[in-house]
């Protein structure tokens, strides 16, 4: 079972920013280059661009939240783009401690609180979320036997204005091919996605 475990914190955000300022002043690179080809030191894992910098490229498909409607459930409104939600609702946040990141739609766990769960059309290699989360956050990819093949988490919540060192929108990647399913599970806690992409 391969195991993947990241957490972002403020240390990790101000690498990423000093990365991109570097290597962004030539207007040749691109910022998807900017996150593949940046060294990173060896305590730290490989960060990628903000999600509302990334810009969409063949294989790579990004979510348009700002398409949902508040309140409305979210199950096959992105099918046609290959995924699926379940126990999933649109929301404009009004509590601060759950911030969007890049617009004003969420999607929330709901009705059942602290899960979502996210089904692919085809496999995918790489996905990328900005979570906030009252508790703890695990993420897990199922390949298409159901078997678990990565497991990506927070050490902890992460709700805008606590003391948590885990800033709200934490970016969570899993990085490992054959993904068919994804479940997000937040032991009970309430749980939202500011931003949601993904790769063949």
């Amino acid at each position: 079972m391969m195991r993947q475990r990241a957490v972002m914190v403020e240390q990790f955000n101000s690498y990423s920013r000093d990365v991109l300022k570097k290597r962004n002043h030539d207007s040749a690179i691109e910022l998807n280059q900017v996150s593949s080809e940046a060294s990173f030191p060896d305590h730290l894992d490989p960060a990628t661009v903000e999600l509302s910098l990334v810009e969409p490229s063949p294989g790579r498909i990004i979510l348009d939240l700002e398409a949902l409607n508040c309140f409305e459930v979210v199950e096959r409104q992105f099918e046609n783009q290959g995924v699926i939600f379940n126990n999933a609702i649109a929301l404009a946040p009004s509590n601060p401690a759950f911030p969007s990141k890049s617009g004003r739609i969420v999607i929330m766990g709901a009705p059942k609180s602290g899960a979502i769960e996210v089904s692919f059309l085809q496999p995918v290699q790489l996905v990328n979320s900005l979570v906030t989360s009252s508790r703890r956050t695990v993420i897990c990819a199922y390949n298409e036997q159901g078997e678990q093949i990565a497991e990506v988490e927070t050490l902890g919540p992460n709700l805008a204005g606590s003391p948590s060192l885990i800033p709200p929108n934490a970016e969570l990647i899993v990085n490992v091919p054959n993904i068919h399913r994804l479940t997000f599970y937040a032991f009970d806690g309430h749980i939202t996605l500011a931003g949601f992409y993904f790769a063949f």
